[in-house]
């Protein structure tokens, strides 16, 4: 397989990438021959568990990684392993219909993902992994439905921001136990800093910067067993946003805009490395060194398509600069852009063709045009959608123009939950929706939320099209159909203790070809 950088990457940002070739963990996944014995590992080797991802219709994506001694480096031998799988109709593996081998490679972090093809389509499977005398724990999957298929109804939940310094993963475990047919990620699976104190749990080692780094972070967050039994429930759909790398940061600028562009980029090719290495990825994510294309579609036959975003990679660097504030002239800007203009156009083209009923984005920062300063002042994130207005605005037009049906707006990143009516003009009292945005809250970050804030008032007298604004913590479980969109959100009074009850805060539907959500 030959790989080659997306044509979104400037000259100028190839060339520095290229000079700092040395410090690249470069891509290198040629399979090769592997020892078919008993692993010589001082503990049992499966303990960041199993996962699929990318379900098709006749297939799935299947994860592991061999770490006896997880957030240590692994605790591996320095050879590849040859590592067993097998897929089976019944949850106790006796009714197997595919099985093979894969490679654990020691330069991939003994992570091992393999693409299961023949299956039948919307099917629930279960499958394991051996490597030598270990047994992994079972997980199960899904497929996804035919292509042509219409399916009476579908059922996920979306979450992101996951600190684990904030406290357990109540949310996750309590996902694991819904009817769902696939869970979407939309970021921050891990994240990057040092250990703060007096926090309920603590990251092991400084600010992540290496590749080892990452990839002990990676397995402190997937050795948490709430974790562990989502990713072994269902398959998930996942993307990135900035704490997988570094916070707030675009394309090649970091956060501060202070570092070496070729140190950030040998800190990046790292970061996506381990990304890939701990994802339930197929190889056309392969990364090469700082590269990595995650923008992707994934049907559900003719009911429901995600197109999969990535708003960090190619984005041009926030025009006002970061955090909340009145817009300056940069946001009009139409050369800046979230998406970069490859992804904008593979995705406007994929909604102008799609065949489905309802039509998603799954993606990181909120679209809808918030005012967070109530009163008469005024206050944008110029790190969302907001920030960057002519592309918002590009989008929603496309949108418009194209009638893309039902286009819904998965969103993540700000720790709270929102539902809003997406309008090309804010500023129009009276515009009629062109598609449907739900932001989902933090499983963790930002510790024990709260189901009203003291700016809420505020916040929605401010922002007509803004439905619901709440600050507990928890995810989102939708149930589509051919004739509506239903989006329970689905809170944890508490995350600073391992156990919590769940319940549903709120409940919002959207009917076939009418944009906009109602409280139900």
């Amino acid at each position: 397989m030959s790989h080659k950088p997306s044509p979104e990457i400037s000259r100028r940002l190839f060339l520095a990438a290229a000079s700092s070739a040395a410090l690249w963990p470069f891509a290198n996944m040629n399979q090769v021959n592997a020892a078919d014995r008993k692993v010589l590992t001082a503990d049992y080797p499966f303990k960041l568990g199993v996962a699929s991802g990318d379900p098709a219709p006749d297939g799935v994506v299947l994860w592991t990684r061999l770490a006896p001694d997880p957030v240590n480096g692994g605790g591996m031998p320095l050879e590849d392993v040859l590592v067993h799988w097998q897929v089976a109709k019944d949850e106790k593996m006796t009714k197997v219909v595919s099985k093979g081998t894969a490679t654990a490679s020691k330069d991939w972090a003994h992570s091992v993902h393999v693409e299961v093809h023949g299956l039948k389509p919307d099917r629930q499977y279960w499958y394991q992994f051996k490597a030598g005398n270990e047994i992994s724990p079972i997980g199960r999957t899904r497929t996804a439905p035919a292509p042509d298929a219409m399916m009476n109804s579908f059922r996920f939940a979306f979450a992101s921001c996951q600190h684990y310094e904030y406290g357990y993963f109540n949310a996750l475990g309590h996902m694991a136990n819904e009817d769902l047919h696939a869970v979407i990620h939309l970021g921050d699976y891990i994240y990057e800093y040092g250990p703060s104190k007096n926090r309920v749990r603590q990251h092991v080692g400084n600010e992540i910067v290496s590749l080892d780094d990452y990839r002990n972070r990676y397995a402190l967050y997937k050795a948490d067993a709430q974790l562990q039994a989502a990713h072994a429930a269902f398959p998930w759909i996942v993307t990135w946003d900035d704490h997988e790398f570094d916070n707030n940061y675009a394309n090649d600028v970091s956060e501060e805009n202070n570092i070496d562009t070729q140190k950030f980029l040998a800190r990046r090719a790292a970061a996506y490395k381990a990304y890939y290495e701990h994802m339930p990825l197929r190889r056309t994510a392969l990364p090469y060194g700082p590269f990595m294309q995650l923008h992707r579609n994934v049907r559900y036959g003719r009911l429901a398509e995600f197109s999969v975003l990535d708003t960090r990679q190619y984005r041009t660097d926030q025009p006002c600069g970061d955090h909340n504030k009145p817009m300056c002239d940069g946001v009009f800007d139409p050369n800046a852009t979230l998406l970069g203009g490859v992804q904008e156009k593979w995705l406007c083209d994929g909604l102008r063709t799609s065949p489905a009923r309802w039509n998603i984005l799954a993606q990181q920062v909120m679209m809808a045009r918030v005012d967070r300063v109530p009163g008469d002042a005024v206050a944008y994130s110029m790190d969302q959608w907001a920030g960057y207005e002519a592309g918002r605005k590009r989008l929603l037009n496309y949108m418009n123009d194209h009638q893309v049906s039902n286009p819904v707006v998965l969103t993540g990143d700000i720790h709270t939950n929102w539902v809003n009516d997406l309008n090309i003009n804010f500023d129009d009292e009276n515009a009629i929706p062109v598609a449907t945005e739900f932001v989902g809250t933090s499983i963790t970050s930002g510790g024990d939320g709260a189901e009203k804030r003291k700016d809420t008032d505020g916040v929605l007298a401010d922002n007509p099209f803004v439905k619901f604004y709440n600050a507990e913590r928890g995810y989102v479980r939708c149930e589509v159909s051919p004739k509506e969109w239903r989006s329970d959100y689905r809170v944890v009074p508490t995350v600073s203790k391992p156990q919590s009850p769940v319940l549903t805060r709120a409940s919002f539907v959207v009917e076939n070809g009418i944009a906009g959500a109602e409280r139900i």
